[in-house]
């Protein structure tokens, strides 16, 4: 058998930890590692799906996404971000996923420097290698956060800060000095901030402020997928700087050519219409939040309370995150966002408060 040849950049990317882990466990295996919502789509937005595809809106859409999905964006972002976009600013992707990558791609050249947090989401370390740059983690602090100063450290001479707040996989919702600081020192320095805004929505105690506030330099992405439980339509955007819109077309246009059209009629229903069930999601994930968090801090876990989207992120010892997994506890190892957190384990409650008590249930026993 011959052996084929691949590019060495690809080849240096692990397959990402959390989708391993997607289908992982036997029957009663409980899964806390996936990021997906258990809710269903909302209604009317399915309906607007159905009528798209009964009205015959199945063909190529123009590649920047639908006028009226782009104009329905920048409502959103001046109503709920206090950010002023025309749709010559707005970038529809397959995804939050698909706006990183043509962000990465299109700015990125051979061994530039990507920061972002360390621990921090998969995609960004794999993206950044994937377009040729360097990625380089920074640390959090005691509580989770960014270390603002040590951030600002390592911010000279990098091409790109990638800033998610709430965060995955810690649950951290940034403040508004914090934000304001890293963006106006990005900027000072000519570093753009990506702003990956995916769970915004999903804050409790604090407020989420768009890093897009406070500099110029700034590209907000998001998608509807956790926000309206859309994770399947894979439909999201960047929104930016006008002249950077033509150079992430490039890249969307002969890898993607559009979002999904029927996808874009759905978000379009989504950005327009009742937003009751995200109150409805975001009161359910506080709950499940509370549930889990007093569970496992009565096993005798000390971690911060997380702030913001699904996720916790706990210290627990490489040895009991072994045994939880193989118990049935299917979690993700903190090794899976970086380098600096082993010892560390995600878990979503983007699940049912039976299945998180039962979680807690059979993590007592294996410490009892």
């Amino acid at each position: 058998m011959n052996e084929h040849r691949y590019a060495d950049r690809v080849k240096s990317v692990e397959m990402s930890g959390i989708r391993k882990l997607f289908e992982a466990g036997g029957p009663d295996a409980i899964n806390l590692g996936i990021g997906q919502p258990d809710f269903d789509t909302p209604d009317h937005i399915k309906m607007a799906a159905i009528s798209a595809i009964r009205e015959g809106r199945t063909g190529y859409t123009p590649n920047a996404g639908i006028i009226e999905l782009r104009e329905a964006i920048c409502e959103k972002l001046a109503r709920e971000n206090s950010l002023a976009c025309r749709p010559e600013q707005i970038l529809v992707t397959a995804g939050g996923s698909e706006a990183l990558h043509l962000v990465m791609e299109a700015l990125v050249d051979p061994g530039d420097r990507v920061l972002f947090t360390d621990p921090g989401f998969v995609s960004y370390a794999a993206l950044a290698t994937i377009a040729g740059g360097k990625p380089e983690g920074v640390g959090l602090d005691a509580t989770l956060h960014i270390d603002v100063e040590r951030a600002k450290e390592q911010m000279d001479g990098a091409r790109i800060f990638v800033l998610n707040s709430p965060a995955n996989p810690t649950g951290a919702v940034e403040s508004e000095e914090s934000i304001r600081a890293l963006v106006e020192y990005a900027n000072d320095r000519k570093v753009t901030v990506v702003s990956d805004e995916v769970y915004e929505h999903f804050v409790y105690e604090k407020e989420h402020f768009s890093a897009a506030r406070f500099g110029d330099d700034v590209i907000t992405v998001n998608a509807a997928s956790k926000t309206y439980a859309m994770t399947g339509w894979r439909v999201g955007y960047l929104a930016a700087p006008e002249d950077y819109i033509p150079e992430f077309l490039k890249v969307h246009q002969y890898a993607q050519a559009c979002a999904t059209s029927i996808s874009q009629y759905a978000a379009l229903a989504a950005y327009t219409g009742d937003q009751e069930p995200v109150v409805r999601m975001r009161n359910e994930y506080r709950a499940r939040r509370d549930l889990l968090y007093d569970g496992l801090t009565g096993l005798g876990f000390d971690f911060p309370r997380p702030e913001g989207a699904f996720y916790m992120f706990v210290p627990m010892g490489r040895n009991l995150i072994e045994k939880a997994i193989d118990a049935g506890v299917i979690i993700v190892p903190g090794e899976a966002f970086g380098s600096r957190a082993p010892e560390y384990a995600r878990f979503s409650y983007a699940t049912s408060r039976e299945n998180l008590s039962r979680a807690v249930g059979r993590l007592g026993e294996l410490m009892g």
